[in-house]
């Protein structure tokens, strides 16, 4: 019988930007509506005034507080700190889950959890990559030094959790099949997701939205513009939403092009705020993990035009005419200029959603994530001869 016991959850992570943020914020709030305690803990020198409002929004969810403080991107000294307050303050929640993200949420989750067990507590250890430490190369030795330490932490580890296929098997690649227990369970978004954003009256043919360095293609993306320009012969538009340490450079290069009247940047905002001001979205990386970006816009009935990289092809399907190869800004250039100038494009590129919403939903995701905790609960529980925590 299943045990209906609430389960009291920390999701531990560094940057509050991007991808790995979405996913937490999601699971928080599906979670927390499902009777269950929840908190975050991430860092906090990173984000701006529009995370904030998202954290305002999420607070309502986290019956477990948010906790936040600096949390290096680096391995340093300064992490022995990081551990040290994160330490003294999850120890004081009782979690019965630890959920580490991305590679310093790792760290913190595995190695916390593994000390409360020291001290005749027990909490099961949860770890999503989300990309992060597989984007190393195996081949140099920070590379090999960060796997090894992955290999290790396996020993501190209940589960691992990849949000798609390519993040699993490039984890076995660089890493080795996994020694603990793992799962493949998708990212998912909410239902309010999933209608349609209408473009407005005067709405761009192209969008970009996303964090402005080079690892997400901004600079494919100003170049295939340009090309694209060229190839049907008018002015187009464009729009680059999103924040970023590369900013300056980009706004260099357009200047550069003589684009600046014709690519307008916007900070960061809401997904589905941007969505309306485009009838196209680009989605141009060069290294991605399962990017919400492409589930948000395929939800709101956008056309994407994306990289063939991680586990894009898992979303938008293998023989997709819309994938195109990394790093090439001639191949972004070729299915830019497919969705403007050929009328059935945009009916080729859309997934069939009834079947793309029941895969990637957020209720999906977030009842396979649940059913992980509770089964591996008891068995930890178990193993330490002690009784789970209870609130």
């Amino acid at each position: 019988m299943p045990d209906p016991r609430p389960l009291r959850i920390i999701h531990c992570f560094r940057s509050p930007v991007g991808g790995i943020f979405r996913h937490v914020r999601d699971l928080a709030e599906a979670q927390s509506k499902a009777g269950h305690e929840v908190g975050i803990l991430c860092d906090s020198t990173t984000g701006g005034r529009y995370e904030d409002k998202l954290f305002d929004e999420i607070r309502p969810f986290l019956a477990l507080g948010l906790v936040r403080l600096p949390i290096r991107r680096s391995i340093g000294i300064a992490d022995v700190a990081a551990l040290y307050r994160s330490f003294k303050e999850i120890r004081s929640l009782r979690p019965d889950i630890l959920h580490g993200h991305g590679a310093k949420g790792g760290v913190l989750s595995r190695i916390i959890g593994s000390a409360l067990r020291v001290n005749r507590y027990c909490v099961a250890r949860i770890y999503s990559p989300h990309g992060g430490s597989l984007h190393y190369d195996r081949k140099a030795f920070s590379g090999k030094m960060v796997f090894l330490l992955e290999r290790f932490q396996e020993m501190f580890t209940d589960a691992i959790v990849f949000v798609c296929d390519f993040e699993r098997d490039t984890y076995i690649a660089k890493v080795g099949k996994p020694r603990t227990r793992s799962e493949r369970i998708h990212n998912g978004i909410s239902d309010r997701d999933f209608e349609t954003v209408h473009a407005r009256p005067d709405a761009v043919d192209f969008l970009y939205i996303g964090m402005l360095r080079d690892l997400k293609g901004p600079d494919l993306f100003i170049d295939a513009f340009a090309r694209t320009e060229r190839i049907v012969g008018r002015p187009l538009s464009a729009m680059m939403i999103g924040d970023g340490p590369q900013k300056a450079e980009y706004e260099q290069m357009m200047l550069e092009r003589g684009l600046g009247r014709r690519i307008e940047m916007l900070p960061a905002m809401k997904a589905r705020d941007a969505f309306a001001f485009t009838r196209n979205v680009v989605v141009p990386s060069r290294a991605e993990s399962m990017p919400y970006i492409v589930l948000e816009a395929l939800a709101g009935r956008k056309p994407v035009i994306a990289s063939r990289v991680g586990g894009i092809p898992e979303v938008l399907g293998e023989d997709n005419v819309a994938l195109v190869a990394p790093d090439n800004a001639e191949a972004l250039t070729a299915a830019m200029t497919s969705a403007l100038t050929d009328p059935d494009w945009a009916a080729r590129v859309m997934p069939e959603a009834k079947g793309f919403k029941a895969k990637f939903s957020t209720s999906t995701m977030a009842d396979d994530v649940t059913r992980l905790y509770r089964d591996i609960v008891p068995k930890s529980s178990r193993a330490n001869g002690i009784p789970a925590p209870r609130s």
